[in-house]
């Protein structure tokens, strides 16, 4: 359900045009990696995520961030179709936003990379869901589903507000560096008609 604007909607726009023209300054930069603003009209910002590295290069993700009530609120994520808007359920995601665990004290880069492949270190997933049907969230810090759920309740918003890690930039950064840069390749199902996407476990960010 959307939220209803409470903080002077001023403050809100005066920031949201901020961080989006931020944002324009870097554009090129981030469209030659794949992001691609569609639009910004507050209090919402949709981008798209390509990966230019494969060809075709595929369409993987699509979010809109939410600036209602920013930054009293966090930014809210939310995962659409890129042709619709519409909100995808959790079985309707293309991808994985892994983070690959830190390498224990004294082993080896060598050995722990040789031990995630075989599963011994699992990564972990970013993005969450309650189930199949519900929508999925990036639990995550600075994100508005993340202290927006009970589980959280513990690590308040307030904590991280002055950081400056809960600006668009940090945000699509985020959903760039673990679950759109380390796609490798395409990897075909022949059994099924689908076609899914193949990460590099050693690549994933920590």
């Amino acid at each position: 359900m959307p939220e209803t604007q409470t903080v002077d909607p001023e403050v809100s726009r005066a920031k949201f045009a901020r961080e989006v023209a931020a944002y324009r300054a870097l554009e090129d930069n981030y469209r030659k990696r794949g992001q691609i603003l569609l639009d910004a009209a507050f209090p919402e910002v949709c981008v798209m995520f390509a990966v230019p590295k494969l060809r075709p290069s595929p369409i993987v993700a699509c979010v809109v961030i939410d600036f209602t009530n920013y930054d009293a609120r966090p930014l809210s994520v939310r995962f659409v179709d890129p042709f619709t808007r519409a909100p995808l359920k959790w079985s309707e995601i293309n991808i994985a936003l892994m983070r690959r665990p830190q390498t224990p004290p004294g082993m080896p880069q060598q050995v722990f990379q040789q031990l995630m492949q075989q599963g011994a270190f699992a990564p972990t997933q970013m993005l969450q869901a309650n189930g199949p049907d519900d929508p999925p969230f990036l639990c995550l810090p600075r994100v508005r589903e993340y202290h927006d759920n009970p589980a959280h309740t513990g690590d308040a918003w307030l904590l991280h507000r002055r950081s400056g890690e809960g600006c668009l930039a940090f945000i699509l950064d985020t959903i760039w560096s673990y679950g759109i840069n380390p796609i490798e390749h395409f990897q075909v199902a022949m059994q099924m008609p689908s076609i899914g996407m193949a990460i590099a476990l050693d690549r994933l960010p920590v």
